[in-house]
């Protein structure tokens, strides 16, 4: 992904974790809460099978409606 797309996708996970953090549910593994921008940027690579610096630029738009579909359904 070109550096533009790259620090949009980031400004869009940390919008998103802001707004998703008190959202998130209480887990076990993590006493001191969870933390929502690992959150994101973990559902992304399991999803796209990489980080999401190294999504192709091709899907830049599809990353960011998952985004917004973290946000929506949050877990």
């Amino acid at each position: 992904m070109n550096e533009d797309n790259r620090k949009k996708i980031w400004h869009k996970i940390q919008s998103t974790g802001d707004k998703l953090q008190p959202l998130l549910k209480p887990s076990y593994f993590h006493p001191k809460g969870r933390n929502a921008y690992a959150h994101l940027a973990l559902s992304i690579k399991e999803k796209y099978g990489c980080s999401y610096k190294d999504i192709p630029d091709e899907k830049y738009e599809e990353v960011i409606l998952f985004l917004e579909y973290l946000y929506k359904n949050p877990n």
